[in-house]
C-alpha cells in the first residue's frame, strides 16, 4: 500500500521528466545534426538517406571556411561581428542607462507622459525603421563603414526600460548620502547607480550583444563589400541560386555561435538575477 501510495506521488514528476527530456531531444536534434553535417566531407552532405554520424569524418570544412577562401573571409566576418557587437553593447550601455537614470530619479516637466510615448514605440517593428534609417546612414556617407553597422539602435527603449525598473528599486537614501557628500548627479550615476545595477547592465549586455551578433537584414542592407559583411549575411556567400555548399555553410554556422554561447554561459548568473530583480519576472 505505502509503495502504491509512493509510485502515485511521483508519477506526476515522471511524467514530467519524460515530457522535459523529449522537448530536451527536439531542440538538440537540429543542432547536432549541423554539428554533425559540418564534420562530413561535402560529398556526404547530399547523399541520400541522411546520415547522423559521419562516414568520414573531416574538418576539411573548417579548415576551408577559416583559411582557404579568398572570396568568403570568415575570420575577417567574425572580427566585424565581434568588434561592431561589443562597440554597439557598450554604447547601449552608456546611453541607456543615462536616459534609465533620468527617468527614474530626475523630475522634470512631462517626463511620465515622455516616458509612456518611449514605451509605445516598443510596439513599431523595427524593420518599418529601416527606410528612415537607410536614408539618413546614406546621406552621412556611413553606408559599407562601420559606423552604419554600430551607430543606429543605440537607444534601445527596451534597455531604458530594464534599467530604469532596476534603478526605481534601488534606495533613495543612498543617493542623499552621496548628494550630502557634494556629489552631483553624474557622479551618483557613475560611483553608486552602476555598480549597484551590475545584474541588470549584464542582462542588457548579453540581450543587445546577442541581438546584433545574429542580426542579419540591417548588416546586409548598409555593406556591400565581402570585407564589411558580418557573419549573419557573410555564411549567406556560401549559398547560390542552385547550389548549397552545406557542408561549409554548417561549419560557419557552428563557428559564429561559439562566441554567443560563451558570453551567455560567462553571464548566466548575472542574467537570471538581473531579470528577476528588474520586475520582469512573474
Amino acid at each position: 500500500m505505502t509503495l502504491s501510495i509512493r509510485l502515485r506521488k511521483q508519477l506526476p514528476y515522471a511524467i514530467l521528466l519524460i515530457v522535459l527530456a523529449v522537448i530536451a531531444i527536439v531542440w538538440l536534434a537540429p543542432l547536432l545534426y549541423i554539428i554533425s553535417t559540418s564534420l562530413k566531407p561535402e560529398s556526404e552532405t547530399i547523399t541520400w538517406p541522411l546520415r547522423w554520424i559521419p562516414q568520414h569524418f573531416s574538418l576539411e570544412n573548417y579548415s576551408v571556411v577559416l583559411f582557404s577562401n579568398a572570396k568568403a573571409p570568415l575570420l575577417r566576418w567574425v572580427w566585424n561581428s565581434f568588434f561592431t557587437a561589443s562597440t554597439h553593447t557598450l554604447l547601449v550601455l552608456f546611453v541607456s542607462s543615462l536616459a534609465a537614470y533620468a527617468y527614474a530619479r530626475m523630475e522634470f516637466p512631462g517626463r511620465d507622459v515622455i516616458f509612456a510615448v518611449l514605451m509605445a514605440t516598443m510596439m513599431v517593428p523595427g524593420v518599418i525603421n529601416f527606410v528612415p534609417a537607410y536614408l539618413i546612414v546614406d546621406k552621412l556617407g556611413w553606408v559599407d563603414t562601420y559606423l552604419a553597422l554600430i551607430l543606429p539602435g543605440l537607444g534601445g527603449v527596451f534597455g531604458v526600460f530594464l534599467l530604469r525598473q532596476f534603478f526605481k528599486g534601488i534606495p533613495k537614501d543612498l543617493e542623499d548620502a552621496a548628494r550630502i557628500d557634494g556629489a552631483g548627479s553624474f557622479r551618483i550615476w557613475w560611483k553608486i547607480m552602476l555598480p549597484l545595477s551590475m545584474p541588470a547592465l549584464v542582462t542588457l549586455g548579453v540581450f543587445t550583444f546577442m541581438g546584433h551578433w545574429n542580426d542579419f537584414l540591417w548588416p546586409l542592407i548598409v555593406t556591400n563589400s565581402a570585407e564589411m559583411r558580418t557573419l549573419p549575411p557573410g555564411l549567406t556567400m556560401f549559398q547560390s541560386q542552385y547550389i548549397s555548399f552545406y557542408g561549409k555553410l554548417t561549419a560557419g554556422a557552428v563557428i559564429s555561435a561559439v562566441p554567443v554561447l560563451l558570453v551567455f554561459l560567462f553571464a548566466q548568473r548575472y542574467f537570471v538575477k538581473g531579470i528577476a530583480l528588474s520586475g520582469l519576472k512573474g
